[in-house]
């Protein structure tokens, strides 16, 4: 019996044939030749220094300290999405060509783990290395490293201490780009070592003419006004205007993007709504007001986002005096920390549209 079932148990599969075989490597080679979904993020990156956008200040600089071939310790910072990232990247891939570039350039974020053993360890491990070698094109190849820790604000202060004296032991060999939004939060001794360059904001027209290009060789259709609209939602971040106009292709398939389209991606606050807000503020009645700002709640509004367009509509309405003004840009301040600090949404709108409605009413 044993035996019987035994006998039985072989496999039933089909036996791979020679025909089935080829068409599988056939099928796994087509799949592999098959160009990679890439976000346009990353599709559009500078891959030179010339490509960078609306930072004439850090490119003149950075292009004469690649033309000697040597470069300082650096230290960006500005707002997000202003190519602090991009033109250090960009600067290493010249300086050091796509064969080398990987093995010279050290990239740190603030998703890796960066306390002061990392720094200890990992860091220094990487700028004691000493480097030689040319590159294949015939360019001069700089003897030395770069370590780029981005989101450098985010380190620890005893982190950012521990390099201190690595940067300086370690500078015959390897140089140090540090990127952060906030440079206030660097310590004053790594600030001091370090050629330090603000990126602005961009401006309204590269941002249109950079999203205009890539809209055209993607062949996506929208219209100026779009364009225009997508860089004010964005406010000065290439990064996030770039993330919406993809987002927006993809959920109209082909029709042309709208600003109601780019609405709703970005999470803005209809202005028809803030003018309802408005109206119930006007109006006196605390029930109409507490109705408003339910349906906002329900229909999934971040508090944050009316937060920040209602300062834009309270500072530029005309209707208001400076003082009823000041009195409402106060709460709003309020209700931002009392939001930060994970407050109910709910009673922080109610007791800001309260004020607001209060100031609103005294003209009356």
């Amino acid at each position: 019996m044993q035996a019987f079932l035994k006998g039985t148990s072989i496999s039933t599969k089909p036996p791979l044939t020679k025909d089935r075989g080829v068409a599988a490597t056939a099928g796994s080679s087509g799949e592999n030749k098959k160009a990679k979904p890439v976000p346009w993020v990353e599709k559009y990156r500078p891959k030179c220094v010339d490509e960078v956008a609306f930072q004439e200040e850090v490119v003149a600089v950075l292009k004469k300290s690649l033309e000697g071939a040597d470069l300082p310790n650096l230290l960006f910072y500005g707002p997000p999405g202003t190519g602090k990232t991009s033109t250090i990247l960009a600067a290493a891939r010249e300086l050091f060509g796509p064969e080398l570039f990987r093995l010279r350039v050290l990239e740190l974020n603030a998703s890796d783990e960066r306390g002061i053993q990392v720094v200890r360890e990992k860091v220094k491990n990487f700028a004691q290395l000493t480097v030689s070698g040319s590159r294949s094109d015939g360019k001069p190849c700089p003897p030395f490293k770069i370590v780029i820790l981005d989101e450098a604000d985010s380190m620890t202060s005893a982190a950012q201490a521990a390099l201190r004296r690595t940067m300086e032991k370690e500078s015959k060999t390897t140089r140090f780009c540090l990127i952060c939004n906030y440079v206030s939060r660097i310590i004053e001794p790594l600030t001091s070592r370090c050629s330090k360059f603000r990126f602005k904001p961009l401006s309204d027209k590269i941002q249109q003419q950079r999203l205009l290009d890539i809209a055209d060789k993607e062949h996506v259709k929208i219209s100026n006004e779009g364009v225009s609209y997508l860089v004010k939602v964005s406010e000065g971040d290439l990064r996030k205007a770039i993330t919406f106009l993809q987002s927006a292709t993809r959920l109209t398939g082909g029709k042309e993007i709208t600003e109601k389209v780019i609405t709703d991606i970005a999470g803005v606050i209809p202005a028809e709504t803030i003018d309802g807000i408005f109206a119930a503020c006007q109006s006196g009645s605390f029930d109409k007001l507490e109705a408003v700002v339910k349906d906002l709640i329900d229909e999934g509004h971040a508090a944050t986002q009316l937060v920040n367009q209602l300062h834009d509509v309270i500072v530029e309405n005309d209707n208001l005096s400076d003082k009823q003004k000041s009195i409402i840009t106060e709460k709003l301040a309020e209700v931002d920390k009392c939001l930060a600090d994970g407050a109910d949404e709910h009673l922080q709108l109610i007791s800001l549209c309260a004020t607001v409605m209060q100031q609103l009413t005294q003209n009356c």
